[in-house]
């Protein structure tokens, strides 16, 4: 281990990938994180049974002569017992990732499977850097190499933000240096299905039943696509479906009707588990329907406004779509029963049905 002196801290290269670690052969503790764009000086010791580092401070705003004293003084104050009050210092990315989609109130396991696996894809180089290592153009250049994809760029670097600021409770972390960052613009394109009678000869042209009856399944309740796909038939009921999770970490029962029932009944009996199997799927499940010219995402929108169109107001679709209500009244009183939400998914299916048969 050499000594790390001024001259020394100059002459190491930065990274290529990584952060790589040189520690000072005088003062143990004292070491120098040098990664693709900064050298950082912190202070480490093993107090307790458990790591502890501190940071000291950016190279070469912080001179080797100034690291050197502060380690010094850091390590008298340890010794004296003192270092027992201080932090253990900032987790590394893929240690804040795992704490945050740890919360028991975190959404689905598809969501916290969806996350690491965009970590994975777009930010693998990051997950060992411990989080005091990010800087504000690090994120900026990571969330501009990914223009291409501005809408996939713009939930990355969010999420990214969102263990940020899941850390910052625990730890003593600075704003975000997402906050640095030029958001893409994702004004969303707000197709609907115009025609539904051009919709319904193209669902009937569907080689695989499965997909025809995915997708009038969603036209019919406005579910989203991961909700009908991992749709079970113990949580298929006489009169609702019941989501144990959603999107927003909570459970949800939707009502149903009888064309509910005749929508599913070409799929019962196929699988004793999935709605909508499929052996190349996963765990057996539909996990790719057949593309057609109207994303899923396009027949919950379809459903929300013919809804509202056959005048059913806004804040019952709202309840029909598993939306968290704006007022904290919608948020935390008003609960209404299935019972009550029925006659307004009659109204929608109705004028649906009417549509699909050029009847509108």
């Amino acid at each position: 281990m050499p000594k790390l002196t001024e001259t020394y801290a100059r002459k190491i290269s930065q990274t290529e990938n990584g952060t790589s670690k040189y520690w000072d052969n005088e003062i143990k503790g004292l070491v120098l994180f040098v990664g693709k764009k900064s050298k950082t000086w912190y202070f480490q010791k093993d107090v307790g049974g458990q790591t502890r580092r501190v940071l000291i401070g950016r190279f070469p705003l912080i001179s080797a002569e100034a690291a050197r004293q502060t380690a010094l003084g850091l390590a008298l104050e340890w010794g004296r017992g003192a270092g027992k009050q201080i932090q253990i210092g900032a987790p590394a990315l893929q240690d804040a990732l795992e704490a945050y989609l740890a919360r028991p109130k975190l959404r689905s396991e598809t969501h916290k499977s969806s996350m690491r696996q965009q970590f994975s894809l777009h930010l693998k180089d990051w997950l060992r850097l411990p989080l005091d290592e990010f800087t504000k153009s690090m994120v900026v250049d990571r969330h501009r190499s990914m223009a291409k994809t501005p809408s996939n760029a713009n939930h990355v670097l969010k999420y990214f933000r969102t263990v940020w600021n899941h850390a910052r409770r625990t730890y003593d972390l600075p704003e975000s240096p997402t906050m640095a960052i030029e958001w893409f613009d994702e004004t969303p394109p707000g197709t609907i299905i115009e025609d539904l009678r051009l919709w319904r000869k193209t669902i009937n042209g569907l080689q695989n039943p499965i997909h025809k009856v995915f997708y009038e399944l969603l036209l019919f309740t406005g579910l989203r696509k991961t909700e009908a796909m991992t749709l079970e038939w113990a949580n298929v009921h006489e009169d609702h479906i019941h989501l144990p999770m959603t999107k927003n970490g909570r459970s949800f029962d939707l009502p149903i009707l009888q064309c509910h029932h005749e929508i599913l009944a070409p799929v019962r009996g196929l699988n004793d588990r999935w709605v909508f199997p499929s052996p190349k799927g996963p765990h057996g499940r539909l996990g790719a329907p057949k593309r057609i010219k109207w994303c899923p995402h396009d027949h919950r929108r379809t459903f929300a406004t013919v809804a509202t169109e056959a005048g059913v107001l806004e804040e019952i679709v709202g309840r029909l779509l598993n939306h968290t209500p704006l007022s904290i009244t919608g948020q935390r009183y008003a609960k209404p029963s299935l019972d009550a939400l029925r006659p307004a998914m009659k109204t929608a299916c109705d004028e649906l049905a009417n549509r699909c048969r050029g009847e509108a």
